[in-house]
């Protein structure tokens, strides 16, 4: 495809999202309909289209309105490798040129960001509720984080320390012609600076020397209290992340738990890859087991701490998905804390930017279990390099 077949079909698939369509179904649809796309053709799209919905309200504000060609007219403008002129000239499959209305718009909006006036720079590229939520839990920092999550997230690896210190995963990366750097947020952690696409096919991935983590995650269950657990419940697990994070930093007994057991279908898979066993538990099972010297609360939640990762979130989320969210969340916590040993650690932890999934949430429980005290807390936010977490560690007294 040409680089101009690739602007219009982003511009087909965005139209689909602004009508409803989740990002992910319109793509794949559209990976369907055009089995002559190669893999680099459908990567470049899924950029656009991704690279456009975290600037969602910036790029419709150049182009002039929220359809799929004038926010593909905003990106380009604005997109360092790409060449406005050459793709947008009607040329083969290429959008067509633009209209006299279309450049007289675009004109006027680049003078007024020029002047200083109402212009790209001032959208904060959030839904208003989101925006004065993200303001009123981050008063100091909102707007720092605002536009950090304009941007690509960077992709992180964790190293298998079981299987091989951060400098010899380095070196098979290299080796294998991907590029790694240290990563100040925690000590396994390694930022991909070149080929990261490789990475899921790499042999120092299949080997179980590398995990894909995002460093952020990786420095949440470095704060947790892990030195005298002997066993440990990841309650919420998903696919498992932090389950094998804590398996790799401790020699605690590991066990995952989710209300879906599916989401748990790779969990053994991993653990097997990564050298270490992680069973997985059905709710019935959980009596059998407890009480866990610490149980992790994964909590489900906005996702707005990884909204660079899915920006398409960003603008699906509606205030009563949210406030569902926020009960769901409290009524997780009030089944855990069944479970942890007298001395335990109850661990709260959202991928949230916000204080109502956050430091309310925990506000709430010790208001309602006095038996809990808090011993730590912890944020991290887009604007520190990393997907935004929050993390805090309750101790059950005797």
């Amino acid at each position: 495809m040409t680089p101009g077949a690739r602007i219009s079909a982003a511009i087909e698939c965005l139209d689909l999202i602004f009508d409803g369509m989740p990002a992910e179904k319109a793509l794949t649809g559209w990976a369907r309909r055009s089995r002559f796309a190669g893999s680099k053709d459908r990567a470049a799209v899924r950029d656009h289209v991704f690279d456009v919905l975290r600037r969602r309200d910036t790029y419709a504000n150049i182009g002039g309105g929220l359809t799929g060609r004038s926010v593909m007219i905003g990106l380009a403008q604005f997109h360092e490798d790409l060449e406005f002129d050459a793709l947008f000239n009607g040329v083969g499959h290429a959008p067509y040129e633009l209209s006299e209305e279309e450049k007289a718009r675009l004109s006027n909006t680049l003078s007024s960001e020029v002047n200083g006036a109402e212009g790209a720079s001032n959208f904060w590229d959030l839904q208003d509720w989101c925006r004065d939520k993200l303001s009123s839990s981050h008063p100091q920092n909102a707007r720092h984080i605002a536009e950090a999550l304009k941007s690509r997230a960077p992709v992180d690896v964790r190293v298998n320390l079981r299987r091989a210190t951060v400098s010899q995963a380095q070196e098979q990366l290299h080796a294998e012609e991907i590029e790694a750097e240290a990563c100040s947020l925690a000590p396994a952690a390694l930022r991909l600076k070149q080929n990261a696409r490789k990475i899921a096919r790499s042999q120092t991935y299949l080997d179980g020397i590398i995990e894909l983590q995002d460093a952020g995650s990786q420095a949440l269950v470095g704060v947790l209290p892990l030195a005298n657990c002997k066993t440990v419940l990841d309650y919420c697990a998903g696919g498992g992340g932090k389950s094998l994070t804590i398996s790799d930093m401790s020699d605690a007994k590991v066990f995952a738990h989710d209300i879906s057991v599916a989401r748990m279908a790779d969990i053994s898979k991993r653990a097997e890859r990564a050298g270490v066993t992680i069973p997985c538990l059905a709710s019935e099972d959980l009596p059998k087991h407890a009480p866990f010297d610490l149980v992790l609360c994964d909590a489900p939640c906005s996702g707005s701490g990884s909204w660079r990762r899915s920006p398409d979130a960003k603008w699906r989320i509606k205030p009563k998905k949210f406030n569902e969210l926020l009960d769901l969340q409290f009524e997780i916590l009030c089944k855990a804390q069944k479970l942890v040993a007298p001395m335990g650690y109850l661990v709260y932890a959202t991928c949230s930017l916000f204080a109502e999934e956050n430091e309310n949430q925990v506000k709430r429980l010790l208001e309602t279990h006095p038996n809990f005290e808090r011993k730590s807390q912890h944020n991290w936010t887009p604007a520190d390099g990393c997907d935004g977490f929050f993390v805090c560690v309750l101790q059950l007294k005797a």
